[in-house]
């Protein structure tokens, strides 16, 4: 078994309750940790035997275009896409921050995680 770690996706997204989040956007952080068998593609140097990070990067800016009010709900769905396209993946965690959130105070961000397995 083997972790590939996605840090620091940096999107811009229109997710929230508030009419204004739908409106204006705000800046988002995802970062992804998938525990997947590289022991294959460790001796073969092949990509179609390992889990590619490009394509979970592309997964990720996809799903987090598409507007949700909850974090929760982006979250899931970045997970379902992962373990339906990728194969090789045994486990993902997800975590999911939106910076400076509109909520009275000097938070820097809040982040819901998830994971899924196989």
């Amino acid at each position: 078994m083997g972790y590939i770690k996605l840090k620091n996706i940096k999107v811009y997204a229109y997710h929230g309750c508030l009419v204004e989040e739908k409106k204006i956007g705000s800046d988002y952080r995802v970062d992804l940790k998938i525990k997947g068998d590289l022991s294959n593609s460790a001796q073969t140097d092949r990509l179609a035997d390992t889990i590619d990070y490009v394509h979970l990067n592309h997964i990720v800016k996809e799903e987090m275009a598409i507007r949700s009010k909850l974090l929760e709900h982006a979250a899931e769905r970045i997970l379902n896409r992962i373990i339906v396209e990728l194969p090789l993946v045994q486990k993902a965690t997800v975590d999911v921050s939106k910076i400076n959130p509109p909520i009275g105070g000097n938070v820097e961000m809040v982040t819901i995680t998830r994971t899924k397995k196989r």
